[in-house]
């Protein structure tokens, strides 16, 4: 496990993460029995493909016998049944325990991939693109899966029909070893040169598509402003260079695949084969006309691992780029950990920052100096222009991210002492870009807190004055939403955003613009319900709305990350001329 993150879950994956062969190993090791079944499966086949040639040697010796030995050819043609009968059985158990090994890593990785980015933190998450990463989590674990089945699978039967024609051919005559051995190095040294020249290509292909399919992923979820903006033919051109220069990296490949020389060595090595067989039978070498026929035979079984080869390797070096992009994304490291071990306990809500600074960047502070404490139950109005840093500060509150000097403290003991998981389960942030489920309505008010009775639900959705939009839906609570929550208004899915926090009951309550999508009369109803929650319960307001932030009990007024003016609002009206300006531009 990497030394940091997030979010941590017991599960039955675990594996060697210090090279990417070791992590694949490890998810081998777990299904042992199906390589060895494998194995098993890839030598009868190769074993058995042996006993064709074999038997038609023999056949063809029984025909020139004088008179022709009937029986004999009978008997072979029965053993090449038999044989094959058999084959077919063990190829069927081959490929089959190849496929449960391929599905089972495929299905491995996965789990631990996506469990892996839950524990990464929004630092991560905004410097990741999403189109990489599903292309990541998506292709590059499949290709993991195609290279044991059908790559792995390939390579293991294509060594064996390698082997096999090695040991037999010998037994016809000592000498005629000379062909298979020539052919089995002249292939593995061409073999080494090409996976060394293939390995590059397979990376550059793997990274070209999710470079294409990030691209994709920008212009489709942008696609209201592609479309606004009338820049489709621009966003085409640049999909078409990216999808050229995937093309022109997959044609590389194969370039590479069209010079693969063990093609050319077959020919050669048959042709060599049978000519010194012939050679030996021309010199009265105890070898017989059926004796050359089934060498000839066995050096055909070359043919398969020769042209499967190709292809196998390819899928091979393929799955091993894929699973260096998907190892190289887990042990990515996030910057927060979980703090397993860390304080646990009911919030009361006194929250202090002292002196903190933030940035996201290098040399580019958002936030400069920031202190100022809030007693357990107040109200705070967060205001300032545009890029001054306010939902960033309330994002340091449930550890979004972690301040990058100074400390946030609640309840006297700085954020990063906390359990995470216990810190956040109480903080209920709500942003104006409203995040839903492609779920039913019901589900994502009870998203966080599962346990919730339809009746919970229902209480909730009335306090946030959603509870009537949702009964003029055909089926109420059960109606399905969009992606993104795209099927209903910004107002309503505010409001359910809204239920969902009051449903938590959250010990801190963050509310980031929550309410600017809906009218004065609903967000007076729904304001009336956050100050009677707000009795309980610490609360944030970021909003630019005069009647929030008049019953606030404390306003912090912000100016490009740095704290202008802490106060009360009759007081700060009076006194700070910025925070005049604030509202003469919003008001």
């Amino acid at each position: 496990m990497s030394s940091h993150a997030e979010f941590f879950v017991q599960t039955a994956v675990t594996s060697d993460r210090s090279t990417t062969i070791r992590w694949i190993f490890s998810y081998v090791k777990k299904n042992w029995w199906a390589l060895i079944l494998v194995f098993v499966g890839a030598i009868g086949n190769a074993s058995l493909a042996s006993a064709v040639p074999i038997f038609i040697g023999q056949a063809f010796d029984a025909a020139l016998e004088t008179p022709a030995n009937l029986p004999g050819i009978g008997w072979a043609a029965v053993g090449i049944i038999i044989s094959q009968i058999v084959r077919a059985f063990l190829q069927l158990g081959r490929n089959f325990f190849s496929e449960v090994l391929g599905q089972r890593i495929e299905r491995d990785a996965r789990e631990e991939l996506y469990v892996s980015l839950l524990g990464k933190s929004m630092s991560f998450h905004d410097s990741q693109s999403v189109g990489d990463t599903m292309a990541r989590a998506t292709n590059d674990v499949r290709e993991m899966n195609l290279m044991f089945n059908p790559g792995v699978n390939l390579v293991v039967g294509s060594f064996f029909f390698l082997v096999v024609p090695m040991v037999v051919s010998p037994t016809y005559h000592p000498a005629l070893v000379l062909a298979p051995a020539f052919y089995i190095v002249a292939y593995f040294l061409a073999l080494s040169r090409y996976l060394r020249v293939l390995r590059p290509i397979a990376d550059r292909v793997r990274l070209a598509f999710g470079n294409l399919n990030s691209r994709l992923a920008e212009s489709l979820d942008g696609i209201e402003i592609l479309k606004g903006s009338a820049t489709e033919e621009d966003e085409v051109d640049l999909f078409s260079r990216n999808a050229t220069t995937y093309r022109e990296a997959v044609v590389d490949q194969g370039r590479v695949e069209a010079r693969f020389l063990p093609l050319l060595l077959l020919g050669v090595s048959q042709a060599l084969g049978l000519a010194h067989a012939i050679y030996l039978y021309q010199i009265g070498a105890d070898i017989s006309i059926g004796d050359i026929v089934a060498y000839m035979g066995l050096l055909a079984l070359f043919g398969f691992p020769t042209f499967v080869s190709l292809f196998a390797y390819s899928q091979v070096a393929r799955g091993m780029a894929g699973a260096r992009r998907v190892l190289e994304l887990i042990t990515t490291e996030s910057d927060l950990d979980e703090n397993i071990t860390g304080h646990i306990a009911p919030i009361r809500g006194e929250i202090e920052f002292q002196d903190v600074c933030f940035r996201y960047l290098k040399n580019k502070p958002v936030l400069k100096n920031i202190s100022f404490t809030v007693k357990p139950g107040q109200t705070v109005a967060v205001v300032g222009q545009t890029g001054s840093g306010k939902s960033t500060l309330a994002k340091l509150i449930n550890r979004t991210y972690d301040a990058t000097t100074g400390r946030v403290l609640i309840d006297g003991r700085d954020v990063r002492e906390w359990q995470l998981a216990s810190l956040r389960q109480q903080i209920s942030i709500i942003e104006q870009d409203i995040f839903l489920f492609s779920r039913s309505i019901a589900d994502n008010i009870a998203f966080g807190r599962e346990e919730a009775t339809r009746e919970m639900v229902e209480e909730a959705a009335e306090t946030a004055q959603a509870h009537d939009f949702i009964e003029n839906f055909k089926d109420k609570y059960d109606t399905i939403v969009g992606g993104r929550g795209v099927t209903l208004s910004g107002g309503q899915r505010q409001r359910i955003a809204l239920a969902r926090a009051f449903l938590t009951d959250p010990r801190i309550l963050i509310l980031d613009d929550s309410t600017s999508a809906v009218d004065s009369a609903t967000e007076d109803k729904i304001q009336k319900a956050i100050s009677k929650a707000a009795e309980r319960q610490t609360t944030f307001l970021i909003t630019h709305r005069l009647s929030q932030i008049r019953w606030a009990d404390l306003v912090v007024v912000l100016r490009n990350g740095e704290i202008v003016a802490v106060g009360q609002h009759d007081e700060l009206m009076d006194e700070v001329p910025a925070y005049r300006r604030i509202f003469e531009q919003y008001n």
